[in-house]
């Protein structure tokens, strides 16, 4: 999986991942105002299918979608891309530049260092 998805399209996989299948509908009424058009989800769910984002079941006379990625598979290649393309590969540096420009919480800095050690001793 190395494709990126649009904003729209990444709207749409949230609400999937949210409610693991969903028709046009359903994928609707969970947006916020102003709600885009039918044609315009139907369209960008397409969009998914072909990018091998989304698979789908015939339910009457339409379908069902639901997410063929997983979100944590795409967050990490996410992830990895926004370190590699931003902080050149390095996990320290992006830490380093959240730490120094986002006023980071001295407890929030430590629950990241005790996640991190749970992870290496799991290991």
């Amino acid at each position: 999986m190395e494709k990126q998805l649009t904003k729209a399209e990444e709207q749409f996989m949230q609400v999937l991942w949210e409610l693991e299948e969903a028709s046009v509908q359903d994928i609707i009424d969970q947006l916020s105002k102003p709600k885009p058009a039918y044609n315009t989800v139907s369209t960008i769910i397409r969009i998914l299918e072909t990018k091998n984002f989304v698979g789908h079941k015939a339910k009457g006379r339409g379908y069902i979608y639901f997410p063929l990625v997983k979100k944590t598979d795409y967050s990490n290649q996410s992830l990895n891309k926004l370190v590699d393309g931003y902080f050149g590969g390095s996990f320290k540096s992006m830490v380093s530049f959240f730490v120094n420009k986002n006023d980071v919480d001295l407890n929030e800095l430590e629950t990241i260092l005790d996640a991190i050690n749970d992870k290496k001793q799991k290991k």
